[in-house]
């Protein structure tokens, strides 16, 4: 693959068995991005666990303090008086058998789905294309709940879903390349700090194996992960 001369230059000035202070990784993350588009910034923690055990997995939320840089499109499955909360809370559709039967039909033009319990009977039917996307309901994500406009709200905020993978890997956006060093600063030591939360129980040994920062199109660097999580038990 071709890449540009901002990428390359970016990339020659990267030490690969290097690892760099947050605040440095994210410097050359912002000047390797050269694409046209403001590209995202993404973590990417690899973790001590194996997912294949139930009680190894690594699964749940958080809401970045500056966002994600990005709009989100907001479907709310319910019916009755939660409809109106959902509307008046900011929520893009809002509805019931209407939009399942859509949903049915192939549409996903949306980036986060709610649904109330008392729907999720009808819900449920969705999994096979809801789920391999990623816009499955879900109670442990918040998502599946009666508190529709505190959900609505989160989501909007920028609240971000992580998931352990097959391999260990947890991938998350948080920001965009156009947003200030603090602010990806901060939104990353709020992710890293979740994940040390949710370290399982039964994962021994170095919980964070490592932890790298890169943007969409740009080459990923190695973040000091070790030095950030103990400053953030200080």
């Amino acid at each position: 693959m071709k890449r540009g001369k901002r990428y390359n230059s970016a990339a020659e000035k990267m030490d690969r068995d290097k690892l760099y202070s947050l605040a440095e990784a994210i410097g050359l993350v912002k000047e390797a991005a050269a694409a046209k588009f403001d590209e995202s910034v993404e973590v990417a923690a690899n973790l001590n666990v194996d997912p294949k055990k139930a009680d190894q997995q690594v699964r749940g939320t958080v809401v970045l303090p500056h966002g994600t840089g990005k709009s989100v499109k907001i479907l709310v499955l319910t019916r009755g008086e939660k409809e109106k909360e959902a509307q008046e809370a900011g929520a893009d559709f809002v509805g019931s058998n209407e939009f399942i039967d859509k949903i049915k039909e192939g549409w996903t033009d949306f980036d986060v789905a709610i649904a109330t319990p008392d729907m999720m009977g009808d819900v449920g039917k969705l999994g096979k294309i809801l789920g391999p996307r990623g816009l499955m309901p879900n109670p442990k994500s918040g998502t599946v709940t009666f508190e529709v406009a505190k959900a609505v709200q989160e989501a909007k905020a920028g609240k971000v879903e992580y998931r352990v993978d097959k391999a260990g890997n947890i991938h998350v956006a948080v920001g965009k390349v156009s947003f200030g060093p603090e602010q990806l600063k901060e939104n990353t030591r709020v992710l890293l700090g979740e994940l040390v939360r949710a370290k399982p129980s039964a994962a021994k040994g170095q919980y964070i194996k490592s932890l790298t920062l890169s943007s969409t199109m740009g080459p990923g660097v190695r973040v000091d992960h070790m030095t950030e999580v103990a400053a953030l038990k200080m």
